[in-house]
C-alpha cells in the first residue's frame, strides 16, 4: 500500500522551454536606436548681409527637423524599454507555468 501511495506523490520532470528569455528580443534591438542626423555644418553671411536671414531661417529649419527626428528616435528606444519589459514578464510567467505543471499532486489536487 505504501507503495501505491508514494506512486501517486512522485512529481514530473520540469519541462521548461529550451529557448532561453533572451531569446525572444528581437535581434536588431542589439545594436539600439540609432540618433538622427545632425544637420551639416554651413557657412552662415554675416549678419546684416542680404542673404542672412533666409540662411539663419534655412539653418534653424534643419535644425527643427533634426529635433523632430530625434524625437521620433526617443520615442522608438522608449518604446522598446516597455516592450523589453513585456518580454521578460511573459518569459518569467512562462517559467513560472512550467513549474507549477511540475509540482507534485495527489489525486490530481496540489498539496499546500
Amino acid at each position: 500500500m505504501l507503495l501505491l501511495a508514494t506512486a501517486c506523490v512522485s512529481s514530473p520532470p520540469i519541462i521548461a522551454d529550451k529557448a532561453p528569455c533572451s531569446s525572444l528580443v528581437p535581434e536588431d534591438w542589439r545594436a539600439g536606436v540609432e540618433g538622427a542626423a545632425a544637420p551639416a555644418s554651413v557657412a552662415l553671411p554675416p549678419v546684416g548681409h542680404p542673404d542672412a536671414l533666409e540662411a539663419y531661417a534655412d539653418l534653424a529649419r534643419e535644425w527643427m527637423k533634426f529635433g523632430v527626428g530625434q524625437t521620433g528616435q526617443l520615442q522608438k528606444a522608449n518604446g522598446r524599454t516597455a516592450d523589453a519589459i513585456g518580454i521578460i514578464e511573459r518569459c518569467e510567467a512562462r517559467d513560472r507555468a512550467a513549474i507549477e505543471r511540475a509540482r507534485p499532486k495527489i489525486l490530481g489536487i496540489i498539496p499546500r
